[in-house]
């Protein structure tokens, strides 16, 4: 059974002129920058712990550790024909329905958390992308797995693909390379999103001809069409295993403070995610985004840089629970 599964209020649905006016209206927050932001953030003393609202996202800084986390279903509205939320006891479902007679059903926890995704077909048959089973936590230090460096032996641009100089034949290789390392267990997304140990057991894709301006997270039309590989190798990747997930990741320059890098990286990852399926048809619920700040600078530097500002692509299927 589904989590949280049970009977409650059943939203209605929205119209297809509803599911447009949400797009325009996400296009236009896109266009803003992070400066933007400042006047419209909350913050809340819980504990050792803070907690930063602002529109779309929420920020939580605790024992050293800080995570960002923001409801993806909004990005699955691009094509939609309507869509459904009900409430299931503590946890919110959000159904998305799709031209064809396919529904994207995501179940969320009261704190936000992705509980579970899955695509469901008009004969029934339900694909699991998504299962994420830790429904409660009592710090941010839960999400953490402690694991060393992995060893690489594979060539460098086997393991991180620069995007600028690759072929398609390249990309889709990497994406699609098995973990550099055996995993003794699978993991939950939380787990993966927030252990960089554990990430760099994938390879992944550099994608270094998208270099934001500073403070912005928009996506120029001329960078957005040098996604054409990465869109053509995850889509590719999607019809041979249809409950494939990429993670595309968010970084910044090291300018600026640690809350406003990590909402801008978010963002940004996000930003790309939303291209790839508007301009590229690649399946949003195949696709999940985190934001890491100026944690992992691809330059050494203080001083703004522009290749800083970038995201990665990596292909997460052999870590998560529920796809080994």
């Amino acid at each position: 059974m589904a989590p949280g599964a049970g009977v409650g209020f059943v939203a209605p649905p929205r119209s297809t002129q509803d599911v447009e006016a949400q797009r325009r209206q996400a296009e236009e927050w896109r266009s803003r920058k992070v400066q933007d932001l400042h006047a419209e953030r909350h913050e809340v003393h819980e504990g050792g712990r803070t907690i930063i609202q602002e529109p779309g996202r929420t920020i939580v800084q605790e024992n050293g550790h800080m995570l960002i986390r923001h409801n993806e279903v909004e990005r699955f509205g691009v094509g939609a024909r309507n869509v459904h939320v009900e409430q299931r006891g503590a946890d919110t479902v959000t159904v998305i329905e799709r031209p064809g007679g396919i529904n994207i059903v995501t179940y969320t926890g009261p704190d936000g958390r992705l509980l579970r995704r899955m695509r469901r077909y008009p004969d029934g048959r339900e694909v699991i992308i998504i299962d994420n089973p830790v429904r409660e936590y009592r710090d941010v230090r839960d999400f953490y797995v402690d694991l060393p460096p992995p060893v690489i032996r594979i060539p460098r641009e086997r393991y991180i693909l620069d995007y600028d100089r690759a072929s398609a034949a390249d990309v889709y290789a990497v994406l699609t390379e098995p973990p550099v390392e055996v995993l003794d267990r699978a993991y939950s997304l939380d787990e993966i999103r927030y252990s960089r140990t554990l990430l760099e057991r994938m390879p992944s894709v550099d994608v270094d001809t998208i270099n934001f301006e500073f403070g912005s997270w928009t996506v120029t039309p001329d960078q957005a069409a040098r996604l054409a590989f990465i869109a053509d190798a995850i889509n590719k990747a999607v019809s041979v295993n249809p409950s494939t997930v990429f993670l595309i990741e968010g970084h910044t320059d090291a300018v600026g403070s640690d809350v406003d890098n990590l909402s801008l990286s978010d963002r940004r990852a996000e930003a790309v995610a939303t291209v790839l399926s508007e301009q590229f048809q690649v399946p949003p619920e195949n696709l999940t985004t985190q934001g890491y700040g100026k944690q992992y600078l691809k330059i050494p530097t203080d001083a703004p840089e522009r290749r800083n500002r970038r995201v990665t692509v990596r292909n997460i299927t052999p870590l998560l629970v529920g796809q080994r």
